[in-house]
C-alpha cells in the first residue's frame, strides 16, 4: 500500500514557507490506518518492547494503537504543564528558540524496554529529546517508529546511535 496516498500536503502551515504533511486522511481510512499500525508493529515486535512512548500530539493516536496491537503499555510525552503529576523535563532546539516536553517521573521503570513513535520525523530534536527522557529515567530505547520521515533534513544523524524506521519518505 502506498501511504502516500493517505498523506495529505498543508502549504504554508502552520507558518509560511511549511509545507505541512497531514496524516489525518490517514487515519480516517480503516485499511491504512490497520496497514500503518501493523507495519509499525512488525517493526517493533522483534525488539520486545515494554512500552511505547507517544509525543504530542499525534504520537498519541498511533502510538497507543501500536502498545494495543503489541500488549504492551503506553506513555505520554507532553508539552510542560500538561501532565497532573510528577514530571521530569527533557529541552530541544527549535530553528526558532528551545522547547520542550515532559513525562511523569514514574512513568518508565529502570530497565523497560521503550519504542518511541511519533508520527513525524523531522531534524530529530523533538526525537532526541523523548530519547533522553527515556534513558535518564533508566528505560532502554530499543528504537524509533515513525509514519513518515523528511530526509533533507537529516533527523536521523542526532538518531544515529538508535534503531529508526520510517514507512514513508520524502
Amino acid at each position: 500500500m502506498d501511504l502516500r496516498a493517505f498523506i495529505r500536503d498543508v502549504p504554508d502551515f502552520p507558518k509560511q514557507g511549511i509545507l505541512f504533511k497531514d496524516i489525518m486522511p490517514l487515519l480516517q481510512d480503516p485499511v491504512a490506518l490497520r496497514y500503518t499500525v501493523d507495519r509499525l508493529a512488525e517493526f517493533s515486535m522483534p525488539r520486545k518492547p515494554d512500552v511505547i512512548l507517544g509525543a504530542e500530539a499525534r504520537g498519541f493516536i498511533l502510538g497507543a494503537a501500536l502498545a494495543y496491537a503489541l500488549g504492551v503499555g503506553f506513555v505520554a510525552a507532553r508539552k510542560p504543564g500538561k501532565l497532573p503529576w510528577r514530571t521530569t523535563r527533557a529541552e530541544y532546539e527549535l530553528e526558532y528558540g528551545v522547547d520542550s516536553l515532559e513525562m511523569h517521573t514514574d512513568a518508565i521503570k529502570p530497565g523497560q524496554r521503550v519504542i518511541i513513535h511519533d508520527d513525524l520525523l523531522a531534524t530529530g530534536g523533538t526525537a532526541h529529546a523523548k530519547t533522553k527522557l527515556v534513558e535518564e529515567a533508566g528505560g532502554v530505547v530499543v528504537g524509533l517508529a515513525f509514519v513518515i520521515e523528511l530526509e533533507f533534513l537529516k533527523g536521523r544523524e542526532k538518531l544515529q546511535d538508535y534503531e529508526v524506521c520510517s514507512l514513508v519518505q520524502y
